[in-house]
């Protein structure tokens, strides 16, 4: 019974924030302003999942400037989670069949994301110019996930590099954003589900790199999310049996 209501608040409230927020952008269209905007709205949804949400996000991130976000893809509660660590003008990539998703899709488009298209190989390498064009023209931040589709209960899968050749090319640094497991962590008919934690690590310098470090630089930031999961997954179980969910 819990799973239906859930569902039921889950969809409603989507169809709401897609409507209305679509009505809204249409004022101001494009404007990379409104991606945190909806995006914490849609993180708002973490209650109704019974999810603890614990945000370790630094309170100097305006210092940061243009930037890359790199987070570890999971699932689909990555839109609960994760998306209440995004900045103040900062866009994602995302394939060009989500604008085809009924209301999402057309707010996804409407609040400035960027675009592109997976399926064809010669446009895809055109991705990381148009990110790099993003950043200097708009003067915006964009939000990656370099394993290139969700892991599902694979751990970190190996990254692409991507979001390395457009930091290093545009001169910005790279922000790692992790969050603690969720898979088989989450069930929808039990009421309290836990805690889930979202740290953003320091920045790091892509200055030093050069393009042919691309796959130095991705390795050390796998590397680097990696352990800090793992760190993250532990903290979380230790909570968790204290409130006896484990």
């Amino acid at each position: 019974m819990l799973t239906i209501i859930r569902g039921i608040i889950v969809i409603l409230f989507t169809i709401l924030i897609c409507i209305f927020g679509g009505i809204y952008c249409l004022f101001s269209p494009r404007d990379p302003r409104h991606v945190m905007t909806f995006g914490r709205a849609f993180g708002k949804l973490h209650k109704i999942f019974g999810i603890t949400l614990i945000e370790r996000i630094p309170e100097d991130t305006s210092q940061y400037g243009s930037s890359i976000y790199i987070g570890n893809h999971q699932n689909n509660y990555d839109m609960i989670t994760m998306s209440n660590a995004v900045q103040p003008r900062t866009v994602t990539v995302g394939k060009k069949s989500l604008v085809f998703i009924p209301f999402f899709g057309q707010l996804y488009w409407l609040t400035g994301n960027i675009l592109i298209d997976r399926e064809n190989r010669t446009k895809a390498h055109g991705t990381i110019s148009q990110v790099v064009d993003q950043i200097k023209k708009n003067r915006v931040s964009v939000w990656m996930f370099p394993e290139g589709t969700r892991s599902r209960r694979r751990g970190l899968l190996p990254f692409k590099t991507g979001a390395f050749h457009a930091a290093i090319a545009a001169g910005v640094p790279i922000v790692p954003v992790c969050v603690s497991s969720t898979h088989d962590r989450i069930k929808l008919n039990r009421w309290n589900n836990g805690a889930v934690i979202v740290e953003m690590l320091p920045p790091i310098d892509t200055t030093k790199y050069t393009k042919e470090q691309v796959r130095e630089l991705a390795e050390h930031c796998r590397q680097m999310m990696q352990a800090k999961i793992e760190e993250l997954d532990k903290e979380v179980d230790e909570l968790n049996k204290r409130s006896h969910l484990n």
